[in-house]
């Protein structure tokens, strides 16, 4: 992993369609951006965020998420995420999240990657996955 210091923040939008809204995930539920696709693009954003500072060979994989959802976006809506890298430790990434609709602030909260060797992750996958 190349050096970089803490602050960088970095954004990513996704616009709210069918595929991502709750009762894809949850039947019964309404019909507005699902929390899992509002995690899978505060994921996304952060990892973008680090991705050009990632040597040969390294990724990195979240490890926690601690979010407040906290209001709905209808399809056709655009959600803006934000990331911001707030603490490196060694191999250990902290960073802030919030995420807007076009309207107001949808969700906060933290979210932590860790820098890993790939081919060492894939090895220690492929050891589990042939015990099924």
């Amino acid at each position: 992993m190349k050096k970089f210091d803490p602050g960088i923040p970095y954004e990513k939008t996704l616009q709210v369609a069918p595929d991502n809204v709750a009762p894809r995930f949850v039947p019964g539920t309404p019909e507005a951006f699902a929390t899992p696709a509002l995690v899978a693009l505060i994921e996304l954003t952060a990892a973008d965020l680090v991705a050009d500072y990632l040597e040969a060979g390294e990724t990195t994989v979240g490890t926690s998420l601690r979010l407040k959802h906290t209001a709905p976006t209808p399809i056709g809506m655009t959600v803006r995420c934000q990331a911001t890298l707030v603490e490196v430790d060694r191999r250990r990434l902290r960073f802030n999240v919030a995420a807007w609709d076009q309207e107001e602030k949808i969700c906060e909260g933290q979210h932590e990657r860790f820098v890993v060797n790939s081919s060492s992750f894939m090895a220690i996958l492929s050891e589990k996955a042939s015990k099924l």
